[in-house]
């Protein structure tokens, strides 16, 4: 922890901008008893202290400018973090920092006042952050002011990681969670969808063990019914944060009971075959993924029909996540009601052979479609004959020609050699395995 003391007050002094008189009548007692913890981002990299003129170099660090102007003096030609040396020795004022340490003291400063009953009104420039928070948190707030004050967030959140940073320290991430999932539905669909939208703008960076607030049912009750009856944007939002939560060590306990609810996968089924829609099924299918991570939920999907909604969604996709659902797919094969759903499709052995090379090729997806065909064919007859009546042979050819990983040629060469050995069967008049 470090003292808001009145050498960070007189910052506000030494910058140009003139700053709230409320702030300079602080008293020595006010100054000394106000305490504020000092995000890393804004301390310099040679003093470690608060920034009182951020000045970027042509390396893209940014310096306090006495440190960096005495590093320069001194002889020094390389940036003092990377070592890097300067082609260019110019000092780029970092305007975007400067402003957000402004209203970062800005902000602490009207919270003291608040609390001590300053003897005029605080105003929301000076509240800044503070008073958007506090309108959040407010049940009294009109949704329209509501909405102003997440306009406001969204653009700190994607401007910069330092905006994220103060956002993150302030706590705004948990309260936008809240938000999204307390706000009445439909009336307040606006606002859920650019709540959510905040909450998206906030990852990597943000605490994601705040999403662990969905394992309380009536959190997880709300979700699911966004995902059911919400918008398509809050749809497409919630597929992104439920991959979030199933690739995420943060939430592992949250994808388990996310993966045991039936009508969240039936959900997530039923967009990632909404054809008319891309983004939504893409979406869908790589939540579906990123569930499927892992194991606990695998037979779940499957029997939600997962299988069904990852072919569907490879039979008209434009390639952007096509790795990743051949990928899910594969891990679901490897489950012998996957295998079984999958030979019931008629539709799934021609589109993983379609998926074996493709121009422009994508060697891992073409892997992952190579070894789901190997699983499947490797226990039923009929689905190898279906893979070469597809033209799979002329596809491993092609695949093996390509620059492809040796993974993807071990496979390849296995699934060769497995339709070899059924067209020897074939001639000898028996079969390699039992139909399926």
């Amino acid at each position: 922890m470090s003292l808001f003391t009145i050498e960070a007050l007189e910052l506000l002094l030494w910058t140009s901008k003139p700053k709230p008189p409320c702030l300079l009548r602080l008293s020595l007692d006010e100054r000394e008893e106000t305490q504020m913890s000092i995000p890393h981002l804004f301390r310099c990299p040679i003093s470690l202290d608060l920034f009182t003129d951020p000045v970027t170099l042509s390396t893209g660090l940014t310096y306090d400018r006495p440190c960096i102007e005495r590093w320069l003096a001194d002889g020094n030609l390389t940036c003092p973090v990377t070592m890097q040396r300067l082609s260019d020795a110019s000092l780029v004022p970092n305007h975007t920092l400067r402003h957000l340490i402004d209203q970062w003291l800005i902000a602490g400063a009207a919270d003291f006042h608040c609390r001590t009953k300053p003897t005029r009104s605080v105003n929301d420039n000076e509240l800044s952050l503070a008073a958007v928070k506090q309108k959040l948190q407010s049940p009294d707030i009109a949704s329209a002011a509501k909405l102003q004050a997440l306009d406001k967030v969204r653009a700190v959140a994607v401007e910069s990681d330092i905006g994220q940073a103060c956002l993150i320290q302030l706590g705004f991430f948990p309260l936008l969670l809240q938000l999204l999932l307390r706000a009445p539905w439909p009336a307040d669909s606006e606002l859920i969808e650019v709540a959510l939208d905040c909450v998206l703008s906030f990852s990597p960076a943000s605490p994601l063990d705040s999403l662990n607030m969905l394992t309380d049912s009536s959190n997880l009750d709300s979700l699911m019914l966004l995902l059911d009856q919400g918008s398509a944007r809050i749809k497409i939002s919630l597929c992104h944060l439920l991959e979030v939560i199933g690739t995420s060590g943060a939430t592992q306990e949250l994808s388990l009971i996310v993966g045991q609810s039936p009508r969240v996968l039936q959900a997530l089924v039923f967009l990632a075959q909404n054809k008319p829609d891309g983004a939504a099924s893409e979406a869908a299918v790589r939540a579906i993924a990123g569930l499927c991570s892992s194991e606990a939920t695998r037979r779940n999907a499957i029997r939600e029909g997962a299988v069904d909604g990852i072919v569907s969604y490879l039979s008209s996709s434009a390639g952007k996540t096509d790795a990743r659902a051949l990928a899910a797919l594969e891990l679901l094969l490897g489950h012998e009601e996957g295998k079984r759903a999958a030979v019931r499709n008629p539709n799934a052995i021609p589109v993983l052979v379609k998926m074996v090379f493709k121009v422009p090729s994508d060697h891992k997806g073409g892997e992952h479609a190579v070894g789901s065909l190997l699983t499947v064919c490797c226990d039923s007859t009929p689905a190898t004959t279906q893979a070469v009546d597809a033209g799979v042979v002329m596809q491993l050819l092609l695949l093996l020609q390509s620059q492809c990983s040796s993974k993807a040629k071990a496979k390849a060469r296995a699934l060769l050699k497995l339709v070899k050995s059924m067209w020897a069967a074939h001639a000898g008049g028996g079969q390699c395995n039992n139909d399926k």
